[in-house]
């Protein structure tokens, strides 16, 4: 980019920034999405609540949405593939992450008690999370689209006999009583989100993180010689996840510790792109500093 070109790209970015900016989710106002996307940013206008992780994606695509957040992986759960996936397919930039405390809240319509449940809906990965309580009272588990859907269900219908399991901003949000907090089975439970841009990243000299996808040949040994170039670098995560193109053939999914352009990295990175039949750097990025509550 040339100093003219770079000095509007940053007037842009300061306007952008001054007004604000706009950041889609999926799910409905009140789920831990709109929690990690009002955290996205320093300055954030609105956030856009959308159905699916495609539609996210599609949405900053065609600048209905500044960036988007879609979450990657859960300390419980493991990975969220579907956003992995999406990944490999869009040309958006990752520039930055948000880690959000996932602090599950029952609640339901005001005046109702906790003998007056039956049963109670949220997410089914929610639900899978307070396997305990739900068993506890005997209640019977109503999978929905998202936290925040089946509070907001849950305040439509007005069913005195149900509750639902969500965000203490979701009970905010809908105007439901919260019956019980950290309702969750296990206390250290943490989300994990991609913010997306259609620009690359400012930059920045705070600590980065690389996250990048390759397959290699199916070939004895060649997997581990590919790794092997990342030899000397901190990974932060690595897994296997089957190509949709390729039967019986994988792709790697590796987060470094590091800029794309520091010396090992890109090192690194060079020696990948060389070995690897297929190779995405899907982002370097500003690694996240701390918690979402």
């Amino acid at each position: 980019m040339t100093d003219a070109g770079g000095q509007e790209q940053r007037e842009q970015w300061q306007q952008e920034e001054a007004a604000g900016y706009a950041v889609a989710f999926q799910g409905n106002p009140g789920s831990y999405g709109e929690i990690a996307a009002l955290n996205a940013l320093p300055q954030v206008r609105e956030t856009l609540g959308y159905p699916t992780f495609h539609e996210v994606a599609r949405a900053v695509e065609n600048g209905e949405a500044d960036y988007g957040v879609l979450p990657v992986e859960n300390s419980l759960m493991g990975a969220i593939h579907q956003s992995i996936d999406l990944l490999t397919e869009t040309e958006l930039h990752v520039t930055g992450e948000v880690v959000v405390r996932v602090s599950h809240c029952l609640m339901a319509l005001p005046g109702v008690e906790m003998a007056d449940i039956r049963k109670v809906g949220s997410q089914q990965p929610a639900l899978d999370q307070c396997t305990h309580l739900i068993r506890e009272h005997g209640w019977q588990p109503l999978a929905k689209h998202d936290t925040a859907g089946s509070a907001k269900d849950l305040a439509e219908r007005g069913a005195r006999d149900e509750a639902a399991i969500a965000s203490r901003r979701a009970a905010e949000l809908y105007g439901l009583n919260i019956l019980q907090t950290g309702v969750e089975d296990e206390p250290f439970n943490f989300t994990r989100f991609m913010v997306l841009s259609r620009h690359a990243p400012e930059p920045s000299d705070a600590p980065h993180k690389t996250s990048l996808i390759f397959a290699v040949r199916h070939t004895p040994g060649f997997l581990l010689e590919t790794l092997g170039e990342l030899r000397g670098l901190n990974l932060s995560r690595i897994e296997s996840r089957p190509r949709r193109d390729r039967a019986w053939s994988y792709l790697m999914y590796v987060d470094i510790e590091g800029k794309a352009s520091d010396p090992q990295v890109a090192q690194a990175l060079a020696g990948i792109l060389v070995k690897a039949s297929y190779a995405k750097i899907i982002g370097s990025y500003p690694a996240a500093q701390g918690t979402v509550q």
